[in-house]
């Protein structure tokens, strides 16, 4: 027998004992399936796909029969069908490794670290995601996988720019973004402080905290802690920026990282030496973010995107690249990303150049910025938006200069 024909058994059975010392190591009392028993079962799946599908869903209907049967007699104490369940996937993904190895093989360990990872899991379920964040998580679903699968795949509207399925796409993936960056800040923040809060509700709106943080500081009388939360919401700005330029123009992405990753570095050390002497008597005065996904700011930053793809295309073909720019900033004073990604968008296209795509970014962020610092004083009063005009400025000149200095290059 040569190897190609029997690689498909021996990663089966490599799957089945994985998943089976997994199983038998979690549990202290008796199961109706142990190590050798998932190998057998793995081993069997790879089998019966030797013979056909129809001998693959005889084999599932057997050994359904045999785990409903030995789930009766041994967890007459213990409701939990895990262990029943794994089996019948260890079965399957030994089918699969006739056809299919590598993906049975990635399958497999995703398997196994479902099941290691029980005790993380239900913490998670049950102590840090609230009912709120739960039911965003449900609407993220419902524009993600309803909404985005229904729309047109086609140039649409004036100049054809519009592509209804792709600017929606967008939509989905900032605020999918948003929702994870807001989870995952929660879930591995050790500390309840307000940096996590603030970097947490910078993936949902950084100019929204900046106006929370501000009020905060003018109420509870600190500077420093609230300060150093608006700084890092504006540094998920910049995280958000590489991931939706990336999906958009991978050749924008190229030229635009460097000064991105210079400037979030510079903004992270400011962030921490003003959060530094912040000290932990305000630990506990957090606010909650925004939330991590509503409609109404999915459905306004279509919009704006929508128009920003408008403008600048109008303005690129009666203005020139000067238009491009003009539409960039006009739109980051609603939303930055809107205008990074219509000037990204219309690099792909060709109607503008690399550099004044750049150009236009670095346009779409300045005005945001004036946006933020505007909402800093009015919220926060005289202290707190020079505090943020002071802090912001050293990442804002570096990328400035970065910009600059990479259009100069070409």
């Amino acid at each position: 027998m040569s190897w190609p024909q029997l690689q498909p058994f021996l990663v089966a059975l490599a799957i089945g004992l994985l998943l089976g010392f997994e199983r038998e190591r979690s549990h202290n009392r008796r199961i109706p399936a142990g190590s050798r028993s998932f190998a057998l079962l793995s081993l069997l799946g790879a089998v019966t796909a030797s013979f056909g599908p129809w001998a693959v869903v005889a084999g599932l209907a057997a050994i359904g029969a045999l785990m409903a049967l030995a789930y009766v007699r041994t967890n007459s104490g213990d409701p939990g069908t895990t262990t029943e369940i794994a089996a019948l996937v260890t079965y399957l993904l030994g089918a699969l490794a006739n056809s299919r190895p590598a993906l049975a093989v990635a399958l497999a360990i995703l398997s196994v670290g479902l099941l290691v990872s029980k005790d993380r899991i239900h913490h998670f379920v049950r102590d840090v995601v609230s009912e709120v964040e739960l039911e965003d998580a449900i609407k993220f679903f419902v524009i993600a996988f309803v909404i985005l699968p229904l729309l047109p795949d086609r140039a649409l509207g004036p100049y054809g720019v519009l592509n209804p399925e792709k600017v929606w796409l967008l939509v989905v993936l900032l605020t999918g973004i948003g929702w994870a960056g807001y989870i995952g800040v929660r879930a591995l923040g050790p500390e309840r402080g307000l940096l996590v809060t603030g970097l947490a509700g910078g993936f949902v709106s950084a100019t929204a905290t900046t106006a929370s943080m501000g009020r905060l500081s003018r109420a509870g009388g600190s500077l420093r802690a609230p300060l150093a939360s608006a700084l890092a919401a504006s540094l998920a700005t910049f995280l958000q920026l590489v991931v939706v330029i990336g999906y958009v123009a991978p050749q924008v992405l190229h030229r635009l990282w460097p000064p991105v990753l210079v400037s979030a570095l510079v903004l992270v050390v400011v962030a921490a030496i003003v959060y530094r002497g912040a000290g932990r008597t305000h630990d506990e005065t957090t606010i909650p973010a925004s939330r991590p996904f509503a409609l109404r700011p999915a459905l306004i930053l279509a919009a704006v995107l929508i128009v920003a793809l408008l403008v600048g295309r109008w303005g690129a073909d009666v203005l020139g690249p000067e238009g491009a720019v003009l539409a960039a900033f006009a739109a980051g004073l609603a939303d930055a990303h809107a205008g990074a990604i219509a000037a990204a968008t219309l690099a792909v296209s060709g109607d503008i150049t690399v550099d004044t795509a750049m150009i236009a970014i670095a346009a779409a962020l300045g005005s945001n910025l004036i946006v933020k610092m505007v909402l800093a004083f009015a919220a926060g009063g005289r202290r707190f938006g020079l505090g943020f005009l002071a802090g912001m400025l050293p990442p804002t000149a570096v990328f400035g200069l970065a910009v600059a200095a990479a259009v100069a290059v070409g």
